[in-house]
């Protein structure tokens, strides 16, 4: 069944925006690169970032100021440009928030991934950045509700700065995490759980006997899938505009 003639905007072809949440430019366009190879010829994937905010995000003080930032993006598709949104950080910072401000789909790749690690094995694994990040990564699991599915969580000393430019030692060092995983944690899917290590789910399968799941190419894959359907955030009671109140300090475009 086709799309609806009037769900996609004027454009022949599908766009959506992937969001990276913090200012690394080079990580964003990597996402952008990758969300392109995993979608359709004729869907167009612009990555961008916020003007402002913190260079990666490896803890909760980084994910609360990386979400105005986010919500800036969402909120500047005023004329319709976008027919999707991706938030392309692993914890899938401020989620809710940018549901609330567009009944456009939302898909964080953190969530992305793990429901398609869920659909391929009895239980998955999340290879990481640095062990602070634990409970940040663990909470983004739980949120998904697959927490019971989730074999662990496995740490390396990586920060996202270097899952980005130091490809070689990350990949080393994911692959033994992952090993790890399966060896010790009996998983059976790995999900890589940063943006920066878009890329590195071919050369990782390779070498393991599971599959690997690249985070940005399930989001966007899941955030196409969700345009072709037809589908948009329900906004009867959760996801529904936020009450109009003065916002201070802020553009117009944050009065909803």
């Amino acid at each position: 069944m086709a799309v609806p003639a009037d769900f996609l905007s004027w454009r022949e072809t599908m766009k959506i925006k992937a969001i990276n949440p913090n200012t690394t430019l080079e990580m964003t366009e990597n996402i952008g690169a990758v969300a392109n190879e995993y979608t359709a010829d004729d869907t167009e994937v612009v990555a961008v970032s916020p003007d402002r905010g913190p260079i990666s995000i490896e803890s909760y003080y980084d994910d609360y100021l990386a979400v105005p930032g986010i919500l800036d993006e969402i909120l500047k598709d005023e004329d319709d440009e976008f027919d999707a949104f991706v938030n392309s950080c692993w914890g899938d910072p401020g989620l809710d928030a940018c549901r609330e401000v567009t009944d456009k789909p939302v898909v964080g790749i953190a969530e992305g991934s793990m429901y398609v690690a869920n659909m391929l094995g009895a239980n998955f694994s999340v290879v990481t950045i640095l062990p602070r990040a634990r409970d940040f990564i663990e909470e983004a699991v739980r949120k998904t509700g697959l927490d019971g599915h989730c074999a662990s969580v496995r740490c390396t000393d990586l920060t996202v700065v270097e899952t980005e430019n130091t490809r070689d030692a990350a990949a080393k060092a994911l692959l033994e995490a992952s090993w790890e995983a399966v060896e010790e944690d009996d998983a059976e899917v790995i999900c890589l759980g940063c943006a920066g290590m878009g890329g590195l789910d071919e050369p990782l399968e390779a070498e393991l006997p599971v599959p690997v799941i690249d985070s940005v190419g399930a989001g966007a894959v899941l955030a196409e899938s969700l345009v072709q359907l037809g589908k948009r955030t329900s906004t009867v009671r959760t996801y529904k505009r936020p009450e109009s109140k003065e916002i201070v300090g802020y553009p117009e475009r944050y009065q909803l």
